[in-house]
């Protein structure tokens, strides 16, 4: 009865269009007046400790960092390496997006940042060569949420922090099924565009290539600066966030000359903005997690489940099915602190590794940003590139496919992730 007044609470809220970090909050009044103890200072107490961790503090650095390269010319300078390097392929502008994609990732750790940021720069010159933007359009939304899975992610960041296990061992965990989502673009578009009239930019020299190279190292120093002071125990997490931003603002000031200080002023704002809005969630997550947490709902979904708890590869099979399905309705960061708290427990029962878990369930939750109705980060490339939705919408669905089929091989083959990670460390 109290899962089902706990779905029965958030399913309604959400269909009223209440935000979702009232519908938790909702929620979470709604499983107390069940439990017979209402206290709205348990609420007030239960938001504030649920921000109240340090390691937190990485994640509106982090962000702040992802609005700062944009505004710096770091991400502008990483895409005219690719260009400079695969523009004179055939389909040759969807291979630069990729490997910008693959590489800004591991510069900001934000879908949204770096969808926008591609669609900006790359869509217009894909039209110009007469590329079909709808499938234009999906691979960049799909090379977009590489960014939650290859470090440093704030996502896994949260996931991290709520757990309590090793950001740094998730971050070294990620960095291979990051890879591999981007491989899997690579050879979908390969078949998407083959035999397209695609035009063929001039295929730049060596000198050229090089000097495009020279240009961006300032940019491409940043993700082994961040991920090597992690490998050698350097910095923390958080510790890395703040370098990342401090890194961003000195480059794009005094090395690119792009970034003014209204332009950083601006980058405060918005990265002030995201923050409050992810960190409200979070604490309002925690709210519901305490009560679920009283109410005891994990047990009574690991009784419901209990055919599978010995069997860890259909238990996270089920558990993924069910976040790509929650994805088509609900935003990511959301999606994420309201499973967390009945899913873990889940996990741990069933002794699956919780950094393998991490990886694979954060990865789900990325890929549903790609699943309309809600697909944030289609709505993101179609306002900014200017494409009808519906375009961009039938255009992701074989880069959508290909991103599943990655996620489905994590599943049956842990070692993928788990392997890579104690090399690493």
């Amino acid at each position: 009865m109290t899962f089902v007044i706990f779905l029965a609470v958030l399913i309604g809220c959400i269909a009223f269009g209440m935000p979702i970090a009232w519908s938790l909050i909702t929620c979470g009044i709604a499983l107390m007046l069940h439990l017979n103890f209402f206290n709205a200072q348990i609420v007030a107490q239960n938001m504030i400790l649920g921000t109240d961790n340090f390691i937190l503090l990485a994640i509106p650095f982090f962000i702040l960092a992802g609005e700062l390269m944009n505004r710096g010319g770091l991400s502008r300078k990483i895409i005219d390496v690719a260009m400079a390097a695969f523009g004179h392929v055939r389909g040759g502008l969807g291979y630069v997006g990729i490997v910008a994609s693959i590489t800004m990732a591991s510069l900001s750790g934000s879908a949204i940042a770096d969808s926008a940021a591609l669609a900006a720069i790359l869509l217009p010159m894909m039209k110009m060569g007469r590329y079909p933007e709808g499938y234009c359009g999906g691979l960049l939304a799909a090379g977009g949420v590489i960014a939650p899975i290859i470090p440093p992610s704030i996502a896994l960041v949260v996931f991290g922090a709520v757990v309590n296990i090793s950001i740094s061992g998730l971050f070294f965990a990620a960095i291979l099924p990051g890879v591999m989502m981007g491989v899997s673009l690579i050879i979908t578009w390969r078949f998407v565009s083959k035999g397209g009239q695609f035009h063929q930019f001039e295929r730049k020299s060596r000198a050229e290539i090089w000097a495009a190279f020279r240009s961006a190292i300032p940019a491409l120093v940043l993700p082994f600066v961040v991920i090597g002071g992690l490998r050698v125990g350097l910095f923390t997490p958080t510790e890395a966030a703040v370098i990342a931003a401090v890194y961003a603002a000195l480059v794009g000031a005094f090395v690119y000359g792009e970034l003014s200080l209204k332009g950083f002023y601006e980058a405060l704002i918005e990265a002030g903005k995201t923050s409050a809005v992810v960190m409200f969630l979070i604490g309002t997550s925690m709210v519901s997690a305490w009560l679920i947490t009283i109410a005891n709902l994990p047990a009574q979904i690991i009784s419901f489940l209990s055919p599978f708890m010995d069997s860890p590869h259909i238990l996270v099979l089920m558990i993924i099915v069910l976040t790509l399905l929650l994805g088509m309705v609900l935003d990511f960061t959301p999606l994420m602190l309201i499973l967390m708290p009945i899913m873990i427990p889940l996990c741990k029962t069933a002794h699956i590794d919780m950094t393998y878990f991490g990886v694979v369930f954060t990865m789900a939750g990325a890929i549903g940003m790609l699943t309309p109705p809600v697909g944030n980060v289609l709505n993101v490339v179609a306002s900014v590139g200017q494409v009808r939705l519906d375009r961009i919408i039938a255009g992701v669905m074989p880069f959508l496919f290909a991103e599943i089929a990655v996620l489905l091989l994590l599943v049956a083959f842990p070692d993928i992730v788990t392997t890579p990670m104690t090399w690493f460390q």
